[in-house]
């Protein structure tokens, strides 16, 4: 990003985890439901049955605020469009 002039916020979503509208708001930026974007192979996925919930956005959004380890990261973010960093290739859709 930087090396096309770009300078990014880093948030540092264990310190300061995200609340569930900003959750809300990234799905939507994403044009992802919640499920879609968390880790699943996460320790604290399995271990408090989150996969229970896939089908159930604000049950996840309220999971990922308890357990934000289960989000899927780095997502950049750039106005109203966000994309996962997995595979760096994507933020150049942002770009």
């Amino acid at each position: 990003m930087r090396d096309n002039g770009v300078e990014p916020t880093i948030i540092e979503y264990l310190k300061d985890v995200p609340s569930e509208a900003d959750f809300h708001s990234l799905a939507k930026k994403l044009g992802k439901r919640p499920s879609e974007f968390v880790r699943k192979g996460e320790a604290d996925f399995k271990a408090n049955h989150i996969g229970d919930l896939l089908d159930n956005d604000d049950a996840m959004v309220k999971a990922m605020v308890a357990y934000p380890k289960i989000m899927e990261r780095p997502i950049v973010v750039r106005g109203d469009k966000a994309v996962l960093g997995r595979p760096p290739e994507n933020v150049m859709e942002l770009i």
